[in-house]
């Protein structure tokens, strides 16, 4: 990064946000995706039950928890890798 001129950097940086957003954009998406089909059962009422509202908040707790945990493990994994290389 050392190497690029202002200019160059800031494209990076651009481009490196745009990434990032796109990420949440698409863990996101998952999120309700899977909580909605795992929890909405009842489409005879626009307004969740009881039960549909409280599965959708352990779904989502649960789906954000598992994945801050995956990306825990892979910082430690390129952190591990990074040690091997002699960085």
């Amino acid at each position: 990064m050392d190497q690029l001129n202002a200019k160059e950097q800031q494209e990076f940086q651009k481009l490196v946000e745009q990434k990032q957003m796109k990420d949440f954009m698409r863990l996101y998406s998952g999120l309700v995706e899977r909580c909605f089909t795992d929890c909405v059962n009842d489409f005879t009422s626009s307004k969740l039950t009881s039960k549909e509202e409280s599965c959708i908040l352990k779904c989502s707790e649960k789906f954000l928890k598992h994945s801050e945990r995956v990306g825990q493990r892979f910082q430690e994994q390129n952190a591990a890798l990074g040690q091997g290389l002699g960085r």
